[in-house]
């Protein structure tokens, strides 16, 4: 059952407040009187003259009556939180660390107090521990929180210290593994720069996220090692064939080209909003869906026979799918995850302008003429074009090699029962 009196000291404080903030002095010293009168001892009254006092200027007045409303509840973080704040500008450096303790042991995801306490670290020349502070504190931001204005400055400090101190160890470490790292080749070092990486900052942790159908225990590699594949390279050496394929399709059957991204409107588009159905990405299909294109096929013979080689993902109906890539000048495609794990994607650079640039995960690469790599599209990637001619490549999809041959063929049936059961309910699509 509620309190009456309780009810109206609340409203009043809360009143009393919006009045001290708007600047209206007397009038938040007038509601907080009237309130005293009503519950002379309550805790929230005894805070709110603190918190008159401390904006006063007068942390000593302050500071008694923090103390007070904390004796009657003990377990309000913004009356600890007050009272460090209080012991800050009396310089009682202990005291202020006691309270803010307090705070966080009643609350220990407490944006205010990691920040203070952050900031009380940094003061004391911890600059270390106050850094690993100060990433506790943001980890608490959820993804595109809007936070107050006035709390922006205190923000861009902690991202500072956090960059700042990330930066010493990186350099601490790298001069304490360099006898070692340089005994060792690129790709030997290839996992642990990435560890490295991660640790100090300058690589963010991706896991793959398909859209569909995610099969678990597979390697999570952003990029495959070469190793892996060996049939690529009579593909790249042939690049110019293929390029020469290519050119002929873009001058002579640009009305073949479509749009990669082709949702109805009714969809969620998300990210997609601004590419669906634009040829600002457009594609001139090989393989769509498991089918050859028999007509762009015949176009292109060279470039079919070579894909005929590499381990193409057959699965009924979806795949394999292959296709030249067109994005235009000027345009990026936004991060996003492919459907399955099961299969990785090639790309094999064909027409690369500067100013172009592919990132998975937590590496960022530029194409080459040539030079085909294998990644995992359910790791979340995107492309830029930033010059002003298109960009073109070749994609294909091929088989995680890390299938077995009795996992293909359950994927295989598994495709083809997804099918059978929406088939003339509703669109594969809808579900992707």
């Amino acid at each position: 059952m509620t309190d009456p009196i309780d009810e109206q000291v609340r409203g009043l404080v809360n009143s009393a407040e919006r009045a001290s903030a708007s600047g209206q002095r007397e009038e938040a010293t007038r509601l907080l009187t009237q309130a005293q009168a009503a519950a002379p001892n309550h805790p929230l009254i005894l805070n709110a003259w603190g918190l008159s006092a401390l904006n006063a200027g007068d942390a000593a007045a302050a500071r008694p009556f923090f103390e007070k409303a904390i004796a009657l509840d003990d377990k309000n973080a913004a009356f600890w939180l007050n009272l460090a704040t209080c012991f800050r500008r009396l310089g009682l450096v202990e005291d202020e660390s006691n309270a803010l303790n307090r705070v966080l042991a009643i609350d220990p995801r407490h944006l205010l107090a990691l920040l203070q306490l952050g900031a009380h670290l940094a003061l004391q020349g911890k600059t270390r521990q106050a850094a690993s502070t100060y990433r506790n504190a943001l980890a608490t931001i959820p993804a595109g929180a809007r936070l107050p204005e006035q709390l922006q400055p205190v923000i861009q400090r902690a991202v500072a210290a956090v960059r700042d101190s990330e930066a010493e160890l990186r350099s601490f470490l790298e001069e304490r593994l360099q006898p070692v790292s340089s005994q060792y080749s690129a790709s030997e070092r290839e996992r642990f720069d990435h560890c490295l990486g991660l640790l100090t900052g300058t690589r963010r942790l991706y896991r793959p996220q398909p859209t569909f159908i995610h099969l678990p225990y597979l390697p999570a590699y952003e990029f495959y090692a070469r190793s892996s594949f060996p049939w690529l390279e009579e593909i790249e050496q042939a690049t110019p064939e293929i390029q020469a394929e290519f050119q002929r399709v873009f001058a002579e059957d640009s009305s073949a080209l479509e749009p990669y991204i082709a949702y109805p409107s009714a969809a969620p588009l998300d990210q997609w909003r601004e590419l669906n159905h634009s040829r600002r990405w457009s594609v001139f299909y090989l393989w769509r869906d498991g089918t050859p294109v028999a007509e762009h096929q015949a176009r292109c013979p060279r470039t079919v026979a070579l894909l005929a080689k590499a381990p193409q993902a057959d699965v009924p109906e979806y795949g394999p799918t292959a296709f030249f890539s067109i994005l235009d000048a000027k345009t990026r495609i936004p991060p996003h995850c492919g459907v399955t794990n099961s299969r990785l994607i090639v790309h094999v650079p064909l027409i690369i302008p500067e100013g172009c640039r592919f990132r998975v995960g937590s590496t960022t690469r530029p194409w080459r003429p040539g030079e085909a790599f294998v990644f995992d599209d359910t790791i979340e990637h995107e492309a830029w074009n930033d010059s002003d001619v298109p960009r073109a490549i070749l994609i294909f999809d091929i088989w995680n090699p890390y299938l077995s041959e009795a996992e293909r063929a359950l994927v295989r049936t598994l495709g083809k029962g997804l099918k059978d059961f929406y088939r003339g309910q509703m669109p594969m699509e809808a579900l992707l």
